[in-house]
Formats: C-alpha cells, structure tokens, sequence
C-alpha cells in the first residue's frame, strides 16, 4: 500500500465546521504540481473561509484514479479511520472529484466534500461584495451545481417515484431541477447583462480622459493590493490570505515624472482556477483587457514563483489578451528573502528590461518601477498634425480638454493642431 502522510492540527479555537484537507498526488499524472507546496496552498484555501476550522491534511499518494471512488478501497477505509477519529465534518479534496467519486466517497466517510472547484466556489461566494461579483459567482455555482445533480438526487431516487416513461425513476426530478437551475440562469445572466452595461458605460466615459489604463495581474497573494494601496494611496483589504482581493478597484495615479493613469487591481489567479469561474469573470477582468500596459506581480519569495507565473501567462492567455499589450513582471517579496538571494534577483532583473524587482511592504524599487511605465507608456504615445477649420470648434475644444495638445497654430481658414494622444484617445476623437 501507498505511503499517506499526515499531520493533525490540534489547535483549540471556536466551534467551526471542522475540516480535513486531502491532496491526490497522482504518480501517472504528467501535469501534477509538487504535492508538498499544492498541499499548503490548499490548506491556505481553507483557511480563507471563516466558517471553517482545519484540523488536519495529508498527500495521498496514488498510483491511478479509481473511477468511482477516487481512492481504493485500503485507501477509503484508512482515511475513514482517521477522519471519525478527527471527529472531521467535511473533507476538502485539492483536485477534481466526480458526482460519482463525490457521492461514493461522503457515502463511504459519513462526511460532506468538497473537490477544489467547489471550494474556490465558496470563498469567492464568501468574499464578493459588488453586485456583478455576486452574479458571477452564483451563475458559476449553479453551473457547477447543475453537473452535480445526479449526487443530489439517486440516492432519493425510491422516494421520488416517476412513472418510468423515460430512463428511469428520479430522472423527472433530476431534469426539473435542471430546468429550474436553467431559468435561474437565464435571470442571472440578464441581470449581470445590465450591469456589465453599466460598466461600459463607465470605461466609455473613462475613454474621452486621456488616462492610460495600467492593471496589475498576478497569482493570489502575490501582493497586488499592498503594491496598489502604496502607489495609489487606497485602502484595498491586504491580508496574508489567498483571494483577499476579489472586486476589482480602480484609483487615478499620477507617475513620478509621468503622466496620470488609472491603475487597476484585479483577482488573484490560481492553477487549476475552475472552467466556470474564468467564464464568469470574463467581464470583471476586462479592465486587463483593455489595459495600455499590464504589471504580472510575482511573489518571487515562493517556492514555486516559476509555476505560479506560468499559470498566470496560461490564464491571460486563455482571457484573450492581446499580444502586442505591453507587459512587466514586477518581482515582489525581495524583503522575504535572504540577503544573497535578494541581491541576486535585484541583479537578475537589472539585466532584463522586461523585470523591475521591488518590495510593496518596503516601498523598495517603487520609483523604478514608476519611471518604467511613465517612459513606456510615452512610448505609446503617438503625435498628429491635425487642420481644424473654424466651425470645428467642439473639436478643438475636445482636444484641449484632453490636455493633449502640443501645439496651436492660427491659419486663415482654421487651426493647425498638433497633438500627443494614446490610441484610445485618437479612437474617441474619430468618433467625434
């Protein structure tokens, strides 16, 4: 039999639901993550939800997936064993569990669970605090909800009754409560429709100011807010905690040297970050979307910074950020690190146009960083030769409201204007 490892929390504190943390670690699994540093991540997630006191994990070391129970059989009762000795109320299993699996496995512990999709699920339901994060969070639940209909209801499946017509007893039940999570569905998704509208409104009210936008990306717990509230002066939630942030904030920030921006603070990613939830807040990060300059916010202090910014590039990708968006990777954490291992990332970065090493809690490579982006996004500045005639006053206006005019010279039929402008700023004067 496999090798389990295990350890017990035996820490007193409140009556909370009391939950054990498992994590499959896969042998035949090409893309399996180092089971010791997946383990402590999902511990952190646990920990991220207030109702919950975690009282043990483990790895659980596995050769394959059972189909239908994840685990084998020696596998199931040793851990039952260990969870009613625990007194445990819910397992949390860092990966993908099937309705089947999920079924088999609370049947076999007399335990509820929960696979990584579902817990993500409950911290974001926990956190969201703005009206579209609420709506995207439950449009994702229900999805997720709806795969799982066959664990909620084949064990009632007697009770139910149903005539049998069609496949069965319990499936007329099954499919009224897809129907019903189908309209629910369709309510929530006109709802957030009026809201993203709102939003858009918003960004088109932001694109006749001539403020670049400049968000900030990263894996959760990266220090993202830390780095935002110390530039913008904010008061973003910083907590040593995994999706501390979740709403996006936005605040107006004027370079060192520079021009103003809008800096923009974002969700953390995660690996593995559910199907669902990327979908669902498609419409919260299209402020990286639409973002002259992105800043990728490492915590270069972890053990697995390289995986975790792979993660964050895959998600980007998969978003659909377009290729040509100028980026930076801002390594944050230098004053977690031992003093050789600072200096070498400060060397490191130093020789790479693309990294601006720093530290948030220290205010270390801030200016650095300021000047980076101010000179970046000069870069992206174009300048125009403009005629204007002299019934094109609410023009001229325009551009001067802008404060983005170079120069202005009077002709006998109008103006000569030169102008400074980003893209999105000529794109809105086009319009005109």
């Amino acid at each position: 039999m496999s090798k389990t490892q295990f350890q017990i929390d035996e820490t007193d504190g409140p009556a909370l639901t009391r939950a054990w943390v498992l994590h499959p670690d896969i042998k035949n699994d090409n893309s399996r993550r180092t089971a010791g540093p997946a383990l402590a991540e999902a511990v952190a997630l646990a920990e991220a939800l207030p109702n919950l006191e975690v009282v043990g994990s483990g790895i659980v070391q596995l050769r394959t997936i059972n189909a239908g129970h994840l685990f084998g059989s020696g596998k199931i009762e040793e851990i039952r064993l260990m969870l009613e000795e625990a007194e445990v109320e819910l397992v949390l299993v860092d990966g993908p569990v099937s309705p089947v699996q999920q079924r088999n496995l609370e049947k076999a512990w007399k335990v509820k669970l929960l696979d990584r999709t579902g817990l993500i699920l409950e911290i974001f339901s926990d956190r969201a605090a703005t009206r579209e994060g609420v709506l995207q969070v439950e449009m994702a639940a229900l999805n997720y909800q709806r795969t799982r209909l066959v664990r909620a209801w084949t064990h009632l499946e007697r009770q139910r009754g149903g005539l049998g017509f069609v496949g069965g007893p319990g499936e007329t039940q099954i499919e009224a409560d897809r129907r019903a999570i189908d309209d629910q569905l369709v309510r929530l998704k006109r709802q957030l429709e009026k809201v993203v509208k709102t939003r858009a409104l918003h960004r088109a009210a932001r694109a006749k100011i001539p403020y670049p936008i400049v968000a900030l990306v990263g894996y959760t717990n990266a220090g993202k807010s830390t780095l935002f509230n110390r530039l913008t002066g904010a008061d973003v939630l910083v907590k040593d905690m995994l999706f501390a942030t979740l709403d996006p904030t936005m605040r107006s920030l004027e370079l060192l040297d520079g021009p103003e921006i809008i800096m923009s603070d974002t969700v953390g990613f995660i690996s593995d970050l559910p199907t669902e939830l990327v979908a669902a807040f498609r419409a919260t990060l299209e402020e990286v979307l639409a973002a002259d300059i992105i800043l990728h916010v490492r915590d270069v202090s972890h053990a697995e910074t390289e995986e975790q910014a792979k993660d964050v590039r895959d998600i980007l990708t998969s978003l659909g950020v377009p290729d040509d968006t100028r980026s930076f990777e801002v390594w944050n954490k230098l004053d977690l690190l031992p003093q050789d291992r600072a200096d070498a990332m400060r060397e490191r970065a130093a020789r790479d146009d693309g990294v601006i090493a720093i530290s948030a809690i220290t205010g270390e490579g801030l200016e650095l960083l300021q000047t980076t982006v101010a000179e970046a996004l000069q870069g992206a500045l174009r300048t125009t030769d403009l005629t204007l005639t002299f019934a094109e006053g609410r023009k001229r206006a325009w551009l001067f409201a802008q404060d983005i005019v170079v120069s202005e010279t009077q002709t006998e039929t109008g103006f000569d204007i030169t102008v400074r402008w980003p893209a999105d700023v000529e794109a809105a004067y086009q319009r005109q």
